[in-house]
């Protein structure tokens, strides 16, 4: 076979069964849903797929009028889209590094609402709005808290660090890099005056997230908002 070969090529890259279930990483930033029912994905997240597979926008009342207002509130970051048949489902969210967790019975984890890709139908999920601070973040801050048992899909621009969060020793995170923290942790917002100087970028840098208890935050090297605002 020659080097830079079509069939080399193919090879190199064409999808292959791995065989470890309803979540599978094809690749570190395509996931695989081997799906028999029905699975929750961000809306717009489908690159690919076969079988028989039908997609639906999520219904306005299909969660009832509690979640409806709060994703009125949150705006498109929250939409979700439902995939129900059998085949195999492909997503991606604009070449964001993908980890799967799979969370047991009473488990949860809270995910920043823009950086959830999927999750199984068996999972209990409530959006939460985080406090407005002007400049922290595109149309505010909210998140996703997800509860066990079943898989849950995340996203992060590059490499995730979890920190651990334990008594005595608070973990203070930059909003914007912020992906997900333990469901049952309940973060508190300070401002730091002397960062808005040091960083020089404005209001962003000196609102902090502060993470106090037993659980973990995961970070990723990559500050969303200002991704959002050169572009705008």
């Amino acid at each position: 076979m020659n080097r830079y070969s079509i069939e080399e090529f193919i090879q190199s890259t064409e999808q292959k069964d791995k065989g470890e279930g309803f979540f599978e990483l094809e690749t570190p930033r395509i996931l695989e849903v081997n799906l028999n029912g029905r699975v929750w994905t961000k809306a717009g997240g489908m690159i690919t797929y076969n079988g028989e597979i039908k997609f639906e926008r999520e219904g306005i009342l299909e969660h009832g009028l509690g979640k409806m207002f709060k994703k009125a509130l949150t705006g498109e970051g929250a939409s979700l889209m439902k995939a129900q048949g059998n085949g195999k489902l492909y997503l991606a969210d604009a070449g964001k590094k993908i980890s799967i967790i799979h969370l047991g019975h009473g488990e949860s984890i809270s995910v920043n609402g823009n950086d959830l890709l999927a999750f199984e139908d068996g999972i209990e999920w409530d959006i939460r709005m985080m406090k407005r601070i002007t400049g922290m973040m595109a149309g505010g801050l909210f998140n996703v808290t997800c509860k066990g048992p079943g898989m849950v899909a995340i996203t992060s621009h590059y490499e995730p660090l979890t920190i651990r969060v334990t008594p005595g020793k608070p973990v203070i995170t930059d909003p914007n890099a912020t992906v997900a923290w333990s469901g049952h942790l309940d973060p508190k917002f300070q401002t730091d005056i002397s960062l808005k100087s040091f960083f020089g970028r404005g209001s962003g840098e000196s609102v902090q997230m502060r993470f106090e208890g037993d659980g973990f935050v995961v970070v990723q090297p990559f500050e969303e908002v200002y991704m959002q605002n050169s572009q705008g």
